[in-house]
């Protein structure tokens, strides 16, 4: 695999919506259950947080944690190779904070018709 493919592919998973919010709601450093999670990433499905756990655990930025109890318990934290992105991840994010109005007014204007 060419370093251009590796790293388009790192950004797929790490530059996808849903996955940078997971990681961001994990950055506590203290573990977290699923429902708990689901209300951290507002407006997410059940299903899509499901598929982007299993991707960022496969990717090993998150470990998911079983006890063997009744009903099931699951937890979910970020690996250290998870917590190696957070620093980038929250300049992203602080810049999005910052710049997202004005994105979202020059969105606005492009789809306006002259």
């Amino acid at each position: 695999m060419s370093d251009c493919q590796a790293t388009a592919e790192i950004l797929a998973r790490v530059g996808d919506k849903w996955s940078a919010l997971v990681i961001a709601a994990l950055a506590s450093g203290e573990p977290v259950r699923y429902n708990e999670l689901h209300r951290r990433v507002e407006s997410i499905s059940q299903r899509m947080l499901t598929l982007t756990l299993k991707g960022l655990e496969q990717d090993g930025l998150i470990r998911r944690e079983q006890f063997p109890t009744i009903p099931p318990r699951v937890e979910y934290s970020l690996t250290s190779l998870g917590e190696s992105l957070l620093p980038p991840l929250r300049a992203l994010l602080d810049w999005a904070s910052l710049h997202g109005k004005t994105m979202m007014a020059e969105r606005r204007k492009a789809k306006t018709p002259s």
